[in-house]
């Protein structure tokens, strides 16, 4: 079963590029070159994002590939398919990473077992509950992102798509 998504490297050194590009190839299985173009956001770092199309489970693959380089922000999505829910993947060099399954319309689904503990933590003085939830829906990587994002609007978008 095939699914979709799109890869976002919201800010890498030039350094890094072509490394990126290397590690995203080993996923998809062929030879990949982005279209990089500075990132405002960031003086001195390069962005660039393209669609992707593969089994289910390459969102994840692209997402490990690419979360041990300490300078890179990404983001990888995945949408849902028949055989699996949909992923969002965020990670900047402050927070690490952070995965989410999300659903048909993009909503993040967050399993029962993480909502009962981030209670237990918010009754157990451990920490407060808005705080516990923000975390779970990734509020934090969303605002270390957004600057990212933003300065990225209107950027070309390169379409790759993977037979399998």
């Amino acid at each position: 079963m095939t699914t979709r998504g799109v890869l976002y490297v919201h800010s890498a050194p030039r350094a890094l590029c072509p490394h990126v590009e290397w590690a995203v190839a080993s996923v998809l299985g062929g030879r990949i070159t982005l279209d990089w173009i500075r990132q405002p956001a960031s003086p001195g770092t390069w962005r660039a994002e393209f669609s992707w199309q593969g089994e289910a489970g390459t969102g994840s693959k692209l997402a490990s590939a690419l979360r041990g380089w300490q300078q890179l922000r990404f983001e990888v999505t995945a949408e849902p398919c028949a055989t699996a829910e949909g992923e969002r993947y965020s990670s900047t060099p402050d927070l690490g990473i952070f995965h989410a399954v999300t659903g048909i319309h993009g909503d993040i689904l967050i399993p029962e077992d993480r909502l009962r503990a981030a209670l237990a933590r918010a009754r157990a003085g451990e920490g407060n509950l808005e705080a516990e939830l923000a975390k779970l829906l990734g509020k934090p990587w969303d605002d270390e992102l957004e600057p990212f994002r933003y300065a990225g609007e209107g950027a070309p978008v390169r379409w790759l798509h993977q037979v399998v």
